[in-house]
């Protein structure tokens, strides 16, 4: 890490970080100094505060002795709180001394005085019960075996002052030594400096020069007509590395020059293609759209309906029949390639399931729920005949009347959305796949057929919307029906033409 910051630096820097370097040295030995002479004074409060610890034992001691004397001579309520009150006291004193064996003295005479006041502070607790039972003779002896603890404890923790004391009297001796040897470690930290200065600077100075020698080789073969040299690796971004970079990325640039119109004129190539393959796509929906008019069958056996039902029924009916299908013819002519509303739409629907059901003599059950607000959305023409037509001639033909149909117009996270739903025979989920994809083909096409495929109408809603997801076919399996759902964009713009 510090390396590469390194690197980073002009040639300035890099000569004023040697420098700093080395003050940096100095300022480092001066704060060995400092630590050695904050140690030393660090280990002899430590000394003055081991001894005034043991200071405060002895007062805590003495104080719990006195106020356990003044309670067996008065009796009194505040001198037993006072003696509770300097037992506590005492016996968190007692609590800080060490418990742990050790083979050094001054450690285990702690542990000794602990284990005794602690016996000391038991002894005192018997004779302040002695005495509040009025037990004379046993207050009288364990009187004294408190009396002669306090003295023995006091004693112990004399002599353990004492050790201590001759303990930190070596060490202050030690640290007087550790302090000279500092004195000769930082005369010896600033010949070192010194010299490494000098080593650090002829070093530099070597490093700072071999790039600039291999430049100026790499520049007169360069003058010379060869491109096809050694280029340098120099990490450092100092002015060198500028140069240096600046000049590899001169040779890189003129090397790649060639290649880098050969891939403009590939992609571009690549691009035509692509576009010339939109274009064929929305020629081929078009073309297959203006294609799909018709067909003979369906007009021959709608006119052939209306002229029985002409013979069997009176003019009004034969002339609403007629007249439903020129709208439907009408729509097909004049609406064929332009975009048209949901609302006329649902009105070609309305008059395609009329037609068939005169046909059919009202097999084919239809209902529809329609929104209000989405009936002005725009939308592709000859998108919801096809869908209804191949309800009709894939799900519910065969159901001898008990067939069904729904429309339902309704907007969805605010974009219009059309659904187209039976109860026929429902699609496999592998064909619903094929559809989807455009790889679905019917091996002959119904002789009722207009000739629009899903696939036309996919695309064309595709185009429409600028959108993939435009249709949704949903079926729950075997004889479950199945439902077609158009989505169609909010953003859709009413002057496309599909």
């Amino acid at each position: 890490m510090i390396k590469d910051r390194f690197y980073d630096f002009s040639l300035q820097g890099k000569i004023s970080s040697i420098y700093i370097l080395a003050n940096i040295f100095v300022l480092l030995a001066n704060f060995v100094l400092l630590f050695g002479i904050n140690s030393m004074s660090q280990e002899l409060e430590k000394v003055y505060q081991e001894n005034l610890t043991l200071n405060e034992l002895s007062e805590g001691l003495t104080s719990v002795q006195e106020n356990m004397t003044e309670y067996l001579n008065v009796k009194t309520t505040e001198a037993l709180e006072n003696y509770y009150r300097s037992e506590q006291d005492f016996y968190a004193q007692v609590q800080n001394l060490s418990s742990d064996i050790s083979s050094v003295t001054f450690k285990r005479m702690e542990r000794n005085i602990r284990n005794m006041s602690q016996q000391y502070i038991d002894a005192v607790g018997q004779t302040i019960e002695a005495k509040r039972g009025r037990n004379v003779e046993k207050y009288r002896i364990r009187y004294e075996n408190a009396t002669d603890l306090y003295e023995y404890i006091n004693s112990y923790i004399y002599s353990l002052n004492i050790e201590q004391f001759i303990n930190n009297s070596e060490n202050y001796n030690a640290l007087s030594k550790v302090f000279r040897v500092f004195e000769f470690v930082s005369m010896f930290i600033m010949a070192a400096v010194i010299i490494g200065n000098v080593i650090l600077i002829i070093n530099f100075t070597g490093n700072l020069i071999s790039p600039l020698r291999k430049l100026a080789g790499q520049a007169d073969e360069v003058a010379r007509g060869n491109f096809d040299i050694e280029l340098t690796d120099y990490k450092s971004h100092d002015e060198i590395g500028v140069v240096t970079n600046a000049f590899n990325q001169m040779v890189i640039s003129i090397r790649q020059y060639i290649g880098q119109i050969q891939e403009r004129m590939e992609i571009e190539r690549q691009l035509k293609e692509k576009e010339l393959l939109m274009e064929a796509h929305l020629k081929d929906a078009q073309l297959k759209y203006l294609q799909a008019q018709i067909n003979p069958h369906f007009l021959f056996n709608t006119l052939n309906a209306g002229a029985q039902l002409a013979m069997m029924e009176e003019a009004d009916k034969t002339y609403e029949y007629v007249q439903r299908m020129a709208e439907f013819f009408r729509y097909n002519v004049k609406k064929g390639n332009d975009i048209v509303t949901v609302k006329d739409e649902i009105e070609l629907v309305d008059n395609y399931i009329y037609i068939l059901n005169v046909r059919f003599s009202g097999d084919i059950h239809y209902e529809k729920s329609i929104e209000e607000k989405v009936l002005d959305a725009p939308m592709p023409s000859m998108i919801l005949q096809p869908i209804i037509e191949n309800c009709i001639n894939h799900g519910i033909r065969e159901m001898a009347g008990k067939g069904k149909i729904w429309l339902t117009a309704f907007s969805f996270e605010g974009q219009p959305c059309i659904s187209i739903r039976d109860n026929g025979i429902g699609m496999s989920a592998e064909t619903i796949e094929k559809v989807l994809a455009g790889t679905y083909r019917e091996e002959e096409l119904s002789g009722d057929s207009n000739g629009i495929g899903m696939n036309n109408i996919i695309v064309r809603l595709q185009l429409f919307t600028e959108t993939e997801d435009v249709i949704d076919i949903i079926s729950e399996g075997k004889n479950m029906g199945t439902e077609v759902r158009i989505y169609l964009k909010p953003s859709a713009r009413e002057d496309k033409h599909v």
